[in-house]
């Protein structure tokens, strides 16, 4: 996985009420396929949770028709692996959570408006341990 920069997202805030940092751009992630997760008006999905993506979580969403492993060339999709970032929809987020398969979050990259639906202590209990 490339490094990624920390820097804000046009003003945009994290859970920690930090500017917000990039997911990964390697996988691209983000609405916008700029790296961040970012909160639009315009994404319905709300792709605003920075996960660290597991086996266990891809199998799950899988399960619940959301390939997120086949590569999807025409959509500029590389499919993802054990361990890549990405900005994951709320909602499938807290499917998996409910479910206890949630992957990993990244704080400094998470949107804050995520603390809209799941409180920050939620958060922190599935944060990434070296985040």
């Amino acid at each position: 996985m490339a490094d990624v920069p920390t820097n804000g997202a046009d003003g945009e805030r994290n859970v920690l009420g930090e500017p917000l940092a990039a997911c990964s751009r390697d996988p691209e992630t983000g609405f916008r396929r700029d790296g961040h997760c970012r909160h639009l008006a315009r994404d319905p999905g709300r792709h605003e949770v920075c996960a660290v993506v597991t086996d266990e979580f891809l199998r799950f969403s899988r399960d619940r028709g959301n390939d997120l492993v086949t590569p999807r060339p025409d959509l500029g999709f590389p499919g993802l692996s054990d361990g890549d970032r990405w900005c994951l929809c709320l909602p499938r987020w807290s499917e998996a959570r409910t479910a206890g398969v949630a992957p990993p979050v990244v704080l400094a990259a998470t949107n804050e408006a995520v603390l809209e639906e799941v409180p920050l202590e939620t958060l922190r209990e599935h944060a990434v341990i070296a985040d």
